[in-house]
């Protein structure tokens, strides 16, 4: 009888205990020693300094940064906020927990384009509330036309020229998804904030930039960031609100994130929206801008894709949306939904696990997220062609 009982105990403790999954609450977050989770802990410090070793060696200033990594392309300036970033830093979490930290990760720093994996979030969240219906459906018909707010021009509008920005109305334009603008297959086409579709990573003969025949939908994959904007401002319309605040409420507090985060546009990237002049977002970096973040919000948000958008048994963002991000993109197996990277055939990281994914921006910033081995690990400004060497580093500890 006493074994049946202490039996039933272990099973009892496995099922409402130890089995559970920790998730850190808001202004706290437990930290084990390697050793107690059953890592290598010589394995993760030889990790670390591997991070530390392979830093970026691009420019700290991030605007001189962008302008030597873009400065080459057509409208290239800054039009949003820059910052001067900080120490290589990160955080490494097993089962929950923090198991290893470094250098500053309370720091705000720029995460470049680790911003889109949050506006493909906002996109979803709008799905699950069925203020998109599909993500097949064409945007056009949730676009209505935009007035644009310009405090430093208050003068009547010219005739002819309504000041009304239309962003889905060409013939091409009309024919997108959502799905084709969050796998970065829609080849839109347009001028947005000042930068123009065709000079953004500019490729071929440059005198076909601005007359070349439009890709079919989902066909030809391109990273551009102007297209990525482009969504963010149908996004605005379709929430009728800053996406900043849509992100706080419905996910960032429920994640129990800092309240020190913020997401950036541009100087020139505002709207009238129901009598107010509001902000449209940007999508990264690029120009400045994007989500200026600490890196233990960025393991929070990592989290929370680790386990499908459930928060501590609150379904924040639907599993099929999930599903959806992590399907591969036919014009490139290895995107999802942006900017969830994926590791189809393990071609982006050959020594982690082929369902493992990263959330990825310039800097290099990254996110992974490794379902098989209950992990997320935040990397903050290493140098982008080591990102493999460095997951499987932190591997090596927990294997």
């Amino acid at each position: 009888m006493k074994r049946i009982i202490l039996f039933c105990l272990i099973i009892s403790l496995g099922v409402t205990g130890f089995s559970q999954s920790y998730f850190p609450p808001r202004g706290q977050w437990q930290h084990r020693s390697p050793a107690s989770l059953g890592l290598d802990s010589t394995k993760l410090a030889a990790a670390i300094q591997f991070a530390k070793d392979n830093e970026s060696k691009a420019a700290r200033n991030q605007e001189i940064a962008q302008a030597l990594s873009f400065g080459k392309e057509p409208y290239s300036d800054g039009v949003g906020p820059f910052s001067e970033r900080g120490d290589p830093t990160g955080i490494i979490i097993y089962k929950g927990y923090i198991v290893a930290e470094w250098g500053d990760p309370s720091r705000i720093d720029m995460t470049h384009s680790v911003t889109k994996s949050f506006l493909s979030t906002v996109i979803g969240l709008a799905v699950d509330r069925g203020l998109i219906h599909s993500v097949y459906d064409t945007v056009a018909p949730y676009v209505p036309p935009i007035e644009v707010f310009n405090a430093g021009n208050p003068a009547p509008e010219q005739l002819g020229q309504p000041g009304l920005l239309t962003p889905f109305a060409s013939a091409h334009n009309r024919t997108l998804t959502w799905d084709v603008m969050l796998r970065q297959t829609s080849d839109w086409e347009g001028t947005l904030w000042g930068k123009p579709d065709w000079a953004d990573r500019p490729s071929g003969n440059a005198a076909e930039w601005m007359t070349r025949k439009r890709n079919t939908p989902g066909s030809v994959w391109k990273y551009n960031d102007v297209r990525v904007n482009a969504l963010a401002l149908a996004a605005t319309s379709v929430w009728r609100q800053p996406l900043p605040q849509v992100l706080k409420t419905l996910i960032m507090d429920s994640i129990g994130a800092s309240n020190t985060w913020r997401w950036y546009g541009y100087r020139n990237s505002w709207i009238v929206l129901d009598g107010q002049p509001i902000q449209s977002v940007s999508g990264g970096g690029h120009w400045g801008g994007g989500m200026f973040i600490n890196a233990y919000d960025m393991g929070r948000f990592g989290l929370l894709t680790l386990h499908k958008g459930n928060w501590k048994g609150k379904q924040l963002i639907s599993e099929k949306w999930v599903q959806q991000a992590l399907t591969p993109t036919t014009a490139n197996t290895g995107y999802g939904y942006m900017n969830w990277f994926l590791n189809t055939d393990r071609k982006l990281l050959p020594g982690a696990p082929a369902n493992a994914f990263v959330h990825i921006g310039n800097g290099t910033n990254f996110i992974y997220v490794d379902p098989q081995h209950d992990l997320v690990a935040v990397v903050r400004w290493i140098e982008n062609n080591e990102m493999d060497k460095m997951v499987a580093h932190i591997l090596e500890a927990v294997q």
